[in-house]
């Protein structure tokens, strides 16, 4: 058997196989056209002279009879399958299989792109969080912008629902990672979500047509009328309505007995046919000789199987309630774009209303009145009122009078006399002189002409004439009239002459509609729609008419005769306008004329092989009777099934090769009723399908792995049902097959990502990796070892990593060369990796499902995935090694690849990760090691040029400017900017401490950000950066305490010593030191901490305890010494001392003339003030309050006496003040007297204690 991509090159024998019976010859083209299409060369013209213009001709000639053959056997095999819809019996239409959505088209895509921008630039009212923006921008940078989604909606094979699910695959993900939310569920939030997205999705589209869209879905993908079918199958074959109107006709398929009857007759033929082929013994070459009488068993079982299969119809099948109204086809003979089933029209339906004008003009011949007599007309039309002219004398009866009428009636009956006015005293009415009868129609004359009146017998006027004019206008919806003499099957059954009227009830709705005088309504009427018109010969028996012309219907024919050549011209074109027929019918002296002068017809005329007129008919005859066991149907349905594939690929559905519930229906019925090999079928549609899925279209691997099974299963004699004859040639079409077959799924495999985009069509990967394992199967029964499989597949996988790697590279416009600038190949591999990472993502989401067919299937992914990588590492390694010394740029690009591989678990400490790992090492210690160094100095030098001052101070002073991001520490200067305090918790430490913590800090994270995947490297890491920062801080403490010692001890001892800031700055350093050592000096929780890191640690906080420690002890020194000064300095007023009686002298001689204050009280407001303004300093300055609580205690606490040791306060200060103390009350109890009633201030201690 030829495959059918061959067929046009073959056609003629085919043809010759396909179209002629067996055991006839070929008879010869009747059709219309076929002479006088080439004019045949002149007998003088050399030969010689154009051998090119001869092989054209000849060329040309062969294409139209090929073109000629192929139309031919186009038709037969309608007529088979016209047979095959109007009385199934083996068959019915599905209704299990998955219904197939609408595909988009280019056009859509954009609109749904534009949708989705307008969203994003916020030019749309829908309200959205920054969660969905994201996931929005997301979906439309890496979805909708896809090259492989525009690939996708190119191929055909993609859905609105293919985008719905992309969407929704995402927004889980997402979701999934969102924090959880008191009283919102995830659910809620990813249906709140998806109605967004389809609000997004629709835009501006008006939600009204939705259902009808819907409805007409239903239509075209679930139960198909007769109707319907037939107009599909009209498409796919190309075939005119008019053509299929006749076959309807001449096949009589509205007639169930006579379908019954030649169901009965092919099925005797066949049975003949295995009869003769078993006499003859005449089989087919088969695999096994075996088989021969296997052969004719399934001949004769398969014809037993029909006669069972209709032996069990019920007889009343196909009477009133099996048959379908007719479906109004559209202008654009779109079967998809069918309507609502048309109403047939009743007579009330057609409402017509015409206008009359009738003019009298004058009357001629009027002798029986005298001259001086009043003459007058009335006019009036049947069933209306009556109007009368302006009164005349008779001599002169010239009126020019009008009147107007409105009628529903296409025959009116108008009524025109003339009266005069009578002059006897009893007469009642006036006398009528003549009348005249017209009966007008919209085709009659418009001037005014002379009618002979009517008279009575005895009166003189026998002469008498009227002038009158009548106009009758044509409506709007009446389109032509006129009298035609007609015969029909359901209407107009006897060949009479009647005035017919077409009328136009609606846009889409016409009607022939016949009239009788003064009756509005039609006496019978003709729906036009489904009917074609055409001219043709004068019919024998029939009288009356001289040209003709018909029109012809499923199960209807109409002749019409005129009398007139013009009103026959001119009805055609009327009716042919209203049918919609895309036949265009030619006058017969048009035909006869391009036939005559040898031409070719017009471009608008369309060449067909049936024609209406009698004469030509033979073509009809010879498809209708020609014998279906004659003919060799393996040829013929593979082209009725390719046809069908090709109708079904280009509708507006998205049906990745999947026939239609009615294709399918259609097709099984032909099989089984013209007995075509079910392993023939499924091989030529695996070769068809194949076709497609290799021109880049969709297909589903399901489908072709159904077919290949069933093909398969009956090459190697495992059917389900037995086994069955194989004939060799298909078993030779089966290894082709095959092996086309597996080099197509080798093909899609390595191209994995652009034949099943973001894994569309859904479990496309997981069947086309099902199929591959049965493909390599040599039988049906013995598995292929699971290492073959994955050693093929690990082969397709390993290209795969090459193409789409260098995909990607044409991607990102990534080239490789040696003399770019380092930074910019730095940035590109930055930018190729953040789309390798991508890829290898959209794999692990989209590609993951080959793993429900094959467990092995992710080690598969993940070889495939370090294939992809090292040929990433060629590029990475290249941009690495031009990169300067002690450049930290390429960090980011480790974090970024790290990132991903330590979250992969296939990917992690992989081949690529370690060979990142050992790239990088050197160069994180390298980092550290400088990083340490410049610390080390950065402490020396800012403790030497250290002012104290408190880095709040310094950031107070400096205008106002938006802080830097600091993403990642590069090598830091050896002084920190002024902008670093900001970033740390405590501002009130100095320049130095504040460069010095950042820096630990900033390294620390930035080596935890590399989250190092190697555990001991990154313990190692970690413990040297604890360690380093621990000897960091041990040295900031001494220098610290250092300055703190030569602060105080360069201080005043009087009552003028202020705190300075730089103490109060030291202070805070410490205890940041404090805090910051818990942070940068221990290690994680995790680890296990040795003895030795133990101790070491508490060895620096024992440090910095102690340094607190001393440098409060100091301050408290100091503080007490100013205080002994003080109360050294009021000693010498004490009572009984020298200087006292002298100071007390002179107080008292002063007093005499001013107010002098008290010896001693200026010295204690000093005092007082120097206590209370350092108070404020420390808790100004000082951060925290614990620490001044304890500077202060022990400053004070000598003046706490209660629950206070007596050691405590035997001291030479407090003895000092208690001697004081007691002098001054023995004083004031002299002055006083009696005043204190002999109460000591002893006693008051003991009352208060």
């Amino acid at each position: 058997m030829l495959d059918p991509s061959s067929s046009e090159d073959s056609g003629g024998e085919i043809d010759e196989d396909t179209e002629v019976p067996k055991d006839s010859p070929k008879k010869p083209l009747t059709s219309s056209g076929q002479g006088g299409k080439h004019k045949r060369p002149p007998a003088d013209q050399p030969q010689a002279e154009s051998p090119s213009a001869g092989d054209e001709q000849k060329n040309e000639k062969e294409r139209l009879q090929k073109e000629e053959a192929e139309r031919k056997s186009k038709l037969q095999i309608y007529v088979f399958v016209l047979r095959c819809i109007a009385y199934p019996f083996n068959a019915k239409q599905p209704t299990d299989m998955a219904r197939r959505q609408q595909k988009l088209n280019k056009q859509q895509l954009q609109a749904v792109k534009d949708h989705f921008l307008a969203f994003l630039n916020g030019e749309t009212q829908i309200v959205a969080d920054e969660a969905f923006c994201n996931a929005v921008r997301s979906y439309y940078e890496g979805f909708l912008n896809s090259e492989r989604v525009s690939r996708m909606v190119q191929s055909g094979g993609c859905s609105a629902c293919d985008f719905r699910d992309v969407f929704k695959k995402n927004i889980e993900r997402r979701v999934r990672s969102l924090p959880e939310i008191d009283g919102l569920s995830k659910e809620t939030v990813l249906s709140s979500w998806i109605a967004k997205y389809d609000a997004i999705y629709r835009g501006d589209e008006d939600l009204r047509r939705q259902p009808q869209r819907m409805h007409l879905s239903a239509v075209s993908e679930l139960i198909l009328s007769k109707e319907q079918l037939y107009e599909m199958f009209q498409l796919i074959l190309g075939i005119k309505k008019f053509e299929h109107q006749l076959l309807y006709n001449a096949c009589q398929l509205d007639n169930v007995d006579e379908q019954a009857a030649q169901i009965r007759r092919e099925l005797d033929g066949r049975q003949q046919l295995a009869e003769r082929v078993a006499k003859e013994r005449k089989y087919p070459k088969f695999v096994s000789k075996d088989m021969e009488a296997m052969y004719i068993e399934e001949l004769r079982s398969s014809v037993n199987l029909l006669m069972a299969n209709l032996e069990s119809l019920p007889v009343a099948k196909g009477g009133p309630d099996f048959k379908q109204k007719l479906k109004r086809s559209t202008m654009n003979n779109s079967f998809l774009d069918m309507g609502e089933e048309t109403e047939f029209l009743s007579k009330s339906d057609v409402v017509l209303s015409f206008t009359l004008e009738i003019v009298i003009v004058e009357v001629q011949g009027l002798k029986s009145v005298a001259p001086n007599r009043i003459v007058y007309c009335t006019m009036e039309v049947e069933g209306g009122e009556k109007l009368q002219t302006d009164q005349a004398e008779a001599s002169r009866p010239q009126w020019g009078t009008q009147g107007d009428f409105m009628t529903t009636h296409p025959l009116p009956m108008i009524k025109v006399k003339l009266f005069t006015e009578s002059t006897g005293v009893l007469a009642l009415e006036d006398k009528e002189l003549g009348r005249v009868i017209l009966n007008p129609t919209t085709n009659g004359p418009k001037q005014a002409e002379l009618h002979k009146m009517v008279v009575s017998k005895n009166s003189q006027d026998s002469e008498l004439k009227i002038k009158l004019a009548v106009r009758m206008d044509k409506p709007p919806n009446m389109k032509h009239s006129g009298y035609l003499y007609a015969l029909g099957q359901r209407v107009w059954k006897r060949w009479k002459r009647r005035y017919l009227v077409l009328v136009q009830v609606s846009q889409y709705t016409f009607a022939m509609c016949s009239y009788r005088e003064r009756k509005s309504e039609p006496h019978e009427l003709m729906q036009l729609e489904g009917y074609t018109v055409d001219y043709s010969d004068p019919q024998p028996g029939l009288q009356g008419g001289r040209v003709f012309f018909s029109a012809v219907k499923e199960g209807d024919l109409v002749v019409f005769a005129s009398d007139d050549e013009q009103d026959r011209m001119l009805w055609v074109q009327a009716i042919y306008r209203a049918t919609g027929q895309s036949y265009k019918p030619v006058p017969p002296t048009q035909i006869q004329r391009q036939n005559c002068r040898g031409g070719n017809p017009q471009p608008d005329v369309p060449i067909s092989l049936l024609s209406l007129d009698r004469s030509q008919r033979q073509g009809v005859e010879d498809l209708i009777s020609a014998v279906p066991c004659r003919f060799d149907h393996a040829a013929l349905f593979p082209m009725l099934q390719k046809q069908t594939l090709q109708h079904r690929m280009n509708d507006s559905f998205s049906c990745l090769g999947w026939f239609s519930p009615g294709q399918v229906f259609v097709l099984d019925e032909y099989c089984a009723r013209y007995g075509v090999r079910g392993c023939h079928r499924h091989l030529s549609y695996l070769r068809d399908l194949m076709e497609y899925s290799e021109n880049n279209t969709l297909v589903d691997p399901t489908l072709l792995h159904y077919s290949y099974a069933f093909c398969a299963s009956h090459i190697h004699g495992n059917r389900p049902d037995g086994i069955g004859t194989v004939t060799e040639e298909e078993r030779e079409q089966f290894e082709d097959i095959r092996s086309r077959l597996l080099s197509l799924l080798d093909n899609q495999i390595i191209h994995f990502r652009y034949c099943f985009p973001f894994g569309r069509p859904d479990g496309a990967l997981k069947a086309t990796l099902s199929l591959l394992e049965r493909v390599l199967m040599k039988d049906i029964t013995t598995p292929i070892p699971p290492e073959e499989m994955k050693k093929m597949v690990k082969k397709c996988l390993e290209k795969a990593a090459l193409i789409n790697y260098s995909q990607l590279t044409q991607y990102a416009q990534i080239e490789a060369d040696a003399q770019a600038a380092p930074e910019k190949r730095l940035e590109d591999m930055m930018r190729l990796g953040e789309l390798c990472i991508e890829v290898l993502q959209q794999n692990d989401e989209h590609h993951s499902e080959g793993r429900e067919a094959f467990s092995w299937w992710p080690e598969m992914m993940a070889e495939h995935a370090e294939t992809f990588l090292s040929l990433y590492t060629v590029d990475m390694d290249g941009a690495l090694q031009v990169q300067p010394v002690d450049s930290w740029d390429s960090f980011p690009l480790f974090q970024l690849l790290n990132n991903f591989l330590r979250c992969d678990p296939h990917l992690c400490n992989g081949m690529f990760h370690k060979h990142l790992q050992d790239l990088f090492i050197p160069l994180v210690v390298r980092y550290i090691d400088l990083m340490e160094s410049s610390i080390a100095q950065s402490i020396h030098r800012g403790f030497q040029q250290e002012t104290w001052q408190s880095v709040k101070t310094i950031t107070n002073n400096l205008p106002s400017v938006p802080l830097p991001k600091v993403n990642l520490p590069q090598m830091p200067s050896f002084s920190a900017p002024s902008w670093m305090g900001p970033l740390c918790d405590s501002t009130n430490g100095s320049a130095t401490s504040e460069d010095l913590f950042w820096k630990l800090d900033a390294l620390q994270m930035f080596v935890l950000d590399l989250h190092w995947p190697e555990p001991e490297f990154a313990k190692h890491l970690e413990q040297r950066l604890k360690l380093m920062a621990s000897d960091m801080m041990e040295a900031c403490v001494k220098r610290t305490k250092a300055a703190f010692d030569s602060k105080m001890q360069k201080a005043s001892k009087a009552t003028d010593f202020r705190v300075s800031l730089s103490v109060c700055t030291m202070f805070n350093m410490l205890m940041d030191a404090k805090k910051q050592c818990a942070k940068l000096c221990v290690l994680d929780s995790g680890q296990e901490i040795d003895k030795q890191w133990q101790q070491y640690h508490s060895k620096i906080d024992v440090l910095i305890d102690d340094a607190f420690k001393d440098m409060i002890s100091s301050m408290v020194t100091k503080f007490a010494g100013v205080l002994d000064g003080v109360l050294s300095k009021l000693s010498r007023y004490d009572e009984g001392t020298f200087f006292s009686s002298i100071l007390s002298f002179t107080v008292k001689a002063a007093a005499k003339y001013v107010d002098v204050p008290k010896p001693g009280m200026d010295l204690a407001d000093t005092y007082i003030t120097f206590v209370r303004q350092n108070q404020d300093i420390l808790r100004d300055r000082v951060n925290e309050e614990m620490y001044i609580e304890k500077l202060f205690d022990k400053t004070y606490r000598d003046f706490r006496l209660q629950g206070v040791l007596d050691g405590t306060l035997n001291n030479k200060s407090y003895e000092t003040v208690y001697n004081r103390l007691t002098v001054e009350e023995a004083t004031m109890a002299v002055k006083a007297g009696d005043g204190l009633q002999g109460i000591t201030m002893r006693d008051s201690d003991e009352e208060d204690g």
